[in-house]
């Protein structure tokens, strides 16, 4: 009975929610963040790879109408004929680009017999700090293009679009976003133009293929999840064992120095006891 009420004091108790509380997140949010992390950097990885060996398809392949989205075609070459519309071009601001601060410029494409997609043509590199800096107009009439098609980007909540050195500009590249913002409907996807194309800038370079640490981040979320609740109950054990030493000590103790019966006094009187 005393072992139980040591065990259900009010700091134990807080300890016991504390560590199943961590022990929760670990197993229900935290590791499972980091192993997906490791789940989608892994399909891309796949997808970049796949998409080096494979010949460029027309972009009405993966995107036959207005509404198409190619989620599974992502990093896969594809060609395209139509004309730019300049009129509707933004700029993504606040991007890095090999550790370098970057503008990514977009602007719609209306391929011929296809729908309207998207297009980032490369990127530029900001002057005096963050200003615009001049850089080419797409070209007028029909040309054909290749680039790689690119699944949508969030859009921040917390990030408006803002007009800035007279350029509309956005945080992040969702073709839902810019037709919000240019009333031009687009494609779920877009496409991210390859080196050397009409209209094309600086060539966004291809991410590298690694893994990153996200699946050992994982896997340690889980052990931190295992260890808690089982650390806990070492450090209740050690000081209700602590507590029992203590006690026993105190005990014997008070034993020894317990007074003498009046036997025993008469016996110390008497020399009976030396």
């Amino acid at each position: 009975m005393r072992r139980l009420a040591f065990l259900l004091k009010p700091q134990w108790l807080a300890l016991y929610v504390v560590a199943i509380a961590f022990a929760y997140l670990c197993f229900t949010v935290l590791a499972p963040w980091q192993l997906g992390k490791n789940t989608s950097t892994e399909r891309e990885n796949a997808q970049i790879s796949s998409s080096l060996s494979a010949d460029p398809v027309p972009v009405t392949t993966y995107l036959p109408r207005q509404d198409s989205v190619a989620p599974d075609a992502q990093w896969h070459r594809v060609t395209a004929t139509g004309r730019y519309l300049p009129e509707a071009q933004i700029l993504v601001r606040l991007r890095s680009i090999e550790g370098e601060p970057a503008y990514e410029v977009l602007v719609p494409f209306a391929v011929d017999r296809g729908p309207v997609i998207l297009v980032n043509r490369g990127y530029v590199k900001p002057t005096e700090g963050t200003g615009v800096p001049a850089f080419d107009a797409v070209p007028t009439g029909t040309v054909s293009i290749t680039g790689r098609l690119r699944d949508a980007e969030g859009v921040p909540r917390d990030k408006a679009p803002l007009r800035e050195d007279g350029a509309l500009q956005v945080y992040s590249i969702n073709p839902a976003q810019v037709t919000d913002l240019t009333g031009v409907p687009l494609a779920g996807s877009y496409v991210q133009l390859v080196g050397g194309q009409p209209g094309g800038l600086t060539e966004i370079p291809l991410p590298q293929l690694d893994a990153g640490p996200f699946l050992s981040y994982g896997i340690q979320w889980i052990a931190f999840g295992i260890i808690a609740p089982i650390g806990v109950g070492y450090f209740v054990v050690a000081e209700a064992r602590a507590r029992r030493r203590d006690r026993a000590a105190a005990e014997a103790q008070a034993a020894s120095s317990a007074p003498l019966t009046t036997e025993e006094r008469l016996a110390d009187r008497y020399g009976k006891r030396r």
